[in-house]
């Protein structure tokens, strides 16, 4: 896996740092308010973990699972709801946590789907914010790291299922992808 990986952009070192910094702002907003966090599958379950875990609120955690990539590069514009929310989240708080967001098209279609449940809020927090590809406006109230238009793999990002399992986030060497 390593020979596939152009080069480090976040350390294990800097990755604990951005989710640090992260929890200490979601903790300020929601101190004295118990909280539903909803991890957007596959992706963000490492970066979840580690940020559930810095949480200092009452929280309660559900996942979602939704798709609009498959094994491409790019999104498919359609958005496919593989596994839904268990919990009732109705008049709770409701931190959705990403690992990334780009074209924003797959968070805008969630968001507005748990707004339909009747939640008190829906906050969305995300490790990484590739904001020169969005293409539907939507409001992240918590990023992780602005970056550029690199294709990223590990802590949780994947390319075709692979790659998940590096413990930093690398920039993955274009003629893997491109073949």
């Amino acid at each position: 896996m390593e020979q596939a990986i152009e080069s480090v952009l976040f350390s294990e070192e800097q990755l604990s740092q951005i989710t640090g910094r992260l929890a200490e702002a979601i903790n300020a907003a929601y101190a004295g308010r118990t909280v539903v966090v909803v991890g957007v599958l596959k992706g963000s379950f490492i970066f979840l973990a580690d940020l559930f875990r810095r949480l200092t609120m009452p929280c309660e955690l559900d996942f979602m699972a939704a798709s609009s990539y498959g094994n491409q590069t790019t999104s498919t514009g359609f958005l496919n709801i593989t596994k839904d929310l268990t919990a009732d989240i109705a008049g709770k708080d409701v931190l959705l946590v990403e690992d990334i967001v780009d074209t924003g098209n797959t968070l805008s279609y969630i968001k507005e789907y748990l707004l339909t449940k009747g939640p008190e809020s829906v906050r969305i927090c995300t490790l990484f914010d590739k904001p020169s590809r969005r293409k539907k406006s939507i409001t992240v109230e918590y990023v992780g790291a602005e970056i550029e238009d690199l294709f990223i793999v590990g802590y949780g990002l994947d390319f075709a299922e692979h790659y998940r399992n590096l413990p930093y986030v690398g920039i993955l060497k274009p003629e893997i992808y491109q073949s």
